[in-house]
Parts: C-alpha cells; sequence; structure tokens
C-alpha cells in the first residue's frame, strides 16, 4: 500500500495515520471556560518534549465540521489547563469523557469522577487519578486550517502531584503500578503492562 496524501480523503489519511503512530499516550485534560465551568477530555496526540523547561504538547483537533473543541476554547482564554494520567482502572470513564456535550455541560458528572483543587492554577484535577501535571500555556500553534486541523497545545509543567502508591521501592514512578493506557488505531487500547528492559548504550 502506498498513500499519496495530496490525493488521498483527508479521513483516511487521518485514520491511516492514528494507526501507524502508536501507542499514543493519552492527555487526559481538565480544563475551565470563562465562566468556571469545568471540561474534561482525552487527546491521543500528545507527549512531553522537554525539561528545561517542563514542557508537554497536546492536540485537539479541529471538529469534522471545523470548529474548534471545547477545551482548545479553554485553553486559548483561560491560559491553563491540567494533564490527569489515564490509567487502565479509569479506562471506561477515560473512552466517556470523550462523549461531544453541549458547551459547558459536564464529562466530570458523566463519568462519575470527582475533583480536587490545583495549587498553581486555576483549573481542577481529576481526583481518581493518581497523577497530575498542572500546566501553563506557552503557545498555541495552529497547523492547517478546516476539519482536523492541529492546534498544538505548549504547556509548561508547573506542579507534579504524584499518588505514592505509584512509586516503587527506589522512590521513582513505578509503570507497573502506574498503569497508563495508550490509543493504537480505531476502538483499539493498550496497556502499559507487557514490559522489558534494555541498559541505554554507554
Amino acid at each position: 500500500m502506498q498513500i499519496e496524501v495530496a490525493q488521498a480523503d483527508m479521513v483516511e489519511t487521518y485514520r491511516t495515520l492514528v494507526e501507524v503512530v502508536t501507542p499514543r499516550p493519552i492527555a487526559w485534560v481538565t480544563s475551565i471556560d470563562r465562566e468556571g465551568r469545568v471540561n474534561l477530555a482525552p487527546f491521543s496526540f500528545f507527549n512531553a518534549f522537554g525539561a528545561n523547561p517542563p514542557v508537554v504538547v497536546f492536540s485537539p483537533t479541529n471538529r469534522r465540521n471545523g470548529t474548534k473543541k471545547d477545551t482548545l476554547l479553554n485553553v486559548e482564554a483561560t491560559g491553563e489547563f491540567v494533564l490527569n494520567a489515564a490509567v487502565a482502572p479509569l479506562a471506561e470513564q477515560v473512552n466517556l469523557s470523550s462523549t461531544e456535550l453541549p458547551p459547558g455541560a459536564s464529562e466530570v458528572e458523566l463519568t462519575g469522577l470527582s475533583l480536587l483543587p490545583s495549587t498553581r492554577v486555576s483549573v481542577p484535577r481529576i481526583a481518581e487519578s493518581p497523577v497530575h501535571l498542572e500546566c501553563l500555556v506557552r503557545q498555541i500553534l495552529p497547523v492547517g486550517d478546516g476539519p482536523l486541523a492541529a492546534n498544538l497545545v505548549i504547556g509548561e509543567v508547573v506542579v507534579i502531584h504524584i499518588d505514592d502508591r505509584v512509586l516503587g521501592p527506589s522512590g521513582r514512578v513505578d509503570p507497573r503500578k502506574l498503569g497508563t493506557i495508550a490509543r493504537l488505531g480505531g476502538e483499539d487500547y493498550c496497556r502499559t503492562t507487557d514490559l522489558f528492559s534494555m541498559k541505554r548504550p554507554s
């Protein structure tokens, strides 16, 4: 198979891209609008990209009708967000929080989750998640326009919260205890339970 992107159907290109770029970690983002209403949504275009300062990037792509998602509108308005760890025991809630609700409706209520206040940003955290990254928006970079266009939200991490229960004997995060999930293509996910280790070359 070979796909010439310029001649391909946009949705098919998107589907192929998310099938081959795998696994993708999930940014489970809480944000608030100007009225302080909390939005919760997962995004699998996400990763960490530096440590000085610590930077994360996620992309709420435009909807298929070309409009902006609530999360993007919220971070544009407030300049803040929180990344909550998407972990296996909360997989159903992660998936449910992707439901398209009317603006202002609460995915937190829909999922039955609860909130904790943050310490440096006004956006609350998901209490049931074991890790939270409080972030300030450094830049929002639109790439393209119209349906499925990217919007790279670059956030500086200002506070990291880690539940002691996911720490190993060394005091570092144990990936087996953290148990994050990741996106594959279509409706498929994976768990970070099939682990192996290799020493880095000197």
